[in-house]
C-alpha cells in the first residue's frame, strides 16, 4: 500500500496540534491537582479512579512541563491565526497553568518551611532533578530552572542534584547534608529507589515536597517526614 501523504499545512497542524493536545491535557490534570489541594482531595487517587472509566486517560499532573516541543508548539499553532478572527482561550490558558506549576512548588516549599518555623529566605533547599524528563539528561526548558530562579528570588540557597546531568551529578546524600528541605522535581529511578530514612538523616529539617507523586503520604509519614505531595491536601 502506498502511504498516505499530507499537504504542508495539514502536516504542520498535526505536529503542533498533537503537542498542544498534550499540553491541554496536562493542564487539566494540574488544575484538578490544585483543586484537590484546596478541598482535601488526592489527585493521584482521583486520576486512578477516573481512568477506570472506559475510554478515559487522564494525564499525570506535575511540577511543570518542559522539553523542546510542548512549551512552544501550542504557541506556533496559535500564531497561525494571530491575524484572524479566531478567539483563542483554551490553548493560552493551558500554557499559563503549566508555566506556573514550578512556582506553585515554591509556594508549597514556603508553606512547609513556615509550618516548621523557618522562612524560605533563610533556608537551603535540595532540588532533586534538573532534566525535564525522568531518566534523561535533557534540560531544555526545564521546570527546575524556573523553580530555582523562584527560590533564589526569595533568598533561598539552592543545591541541585541530577544523576543524569553532568554538572549536577554527585552523592545525593552528601549534597542533602544541612539542607532544610528537599523537593522532587523529576521522577528519576534513583529517587524512586531512594532510602528515605537516609535522606531524612541528612536534612536539618525532615521536609520533603514532591512534585511528581514519587512517594506516598503513608510512605513518607512512616519515615517521619513532613511531606507535601502535589495535588494532595
Amino acid at each position: 500500500m502506498t502511504p498516505e501523504t499530507a499537504d504542508c499545512i495539514t502536516a504542520e497542524l498535526v505536529k503542533t496540534t498533537e503537542n498542544a493536545y498534550r499540553d491541554v491535557q496536562i493542564a487539566f490534570a494540574n488544575e484538578v491537582a490544585l483543586m484537590c489541594e484546596a478541598v482535601g482531595g488526592d489527585i493521584w487517587k482521583v486520576r486512578e479512579l477516573v481512568n477506570k472509566s472506559p475510554g478515559r486517560s487522564m494525564h499525570l499532573p506535575g511540577a511543570g512541563v518542559g522539553g523542546h516541543c510542548i512549551p512552544k508548539d501550542p504557541w506556533l499553532l496559535a500564531y497561525g491565526v494571530h491575524d484572524q478572527d479566531v478567539p483563542l482561550r483554551l490553548i493560552p490558558a493551558a500554557r499559563a497553568v503549566n508555566d506556573t506549576m514550578p512556582l506553585h512548588m515554591v509556594d508549597l516549599l514556603g508553606s512547609a518551611l513556615n509550618a516548621a518555623g523557618r522562612e524560605l529566605s533563610e533556608s537551603r533547599i535540595l532540588v532533586m532533578g534538573y532534566a525535564y524528563l525522568e531518566d534523561s539528561d535533557d534540560t531544555r526548558n526545564s521546570p527546575s530552572e524556573i523553580l530555582v530562579r523562584g527560590l533564589q528570588g526569595q533568598g533561598a540557597e539552592v543545591v541541585i542534584h541530577d544523576p543524569y546531568v553532568p554538572e549536577y551529578q554527585g552523592d545525593l546524600l552528601k549534597m542533602a547534608q544541612g539542607c532544610d528541605a528537599a523537593v522532587v522535581m523529576v521522577k528519576h529511578e534513583e529517587y524512586r529507589k531512594l532510602d528515605l530514612h537516609s535522606l531524612k538523616a541528612c536534612l536539618s529539617k525532615p521536609i520533603l515536597v514532591d512534585g511528581r507523586g514519587t512517594y506516598t503520604s503513608s510512605q513518607a509519614a512512616s519515615m517521619g517526614f513532613t511531606y507535601l505531595n502535589l495535588g494532595v491536601a
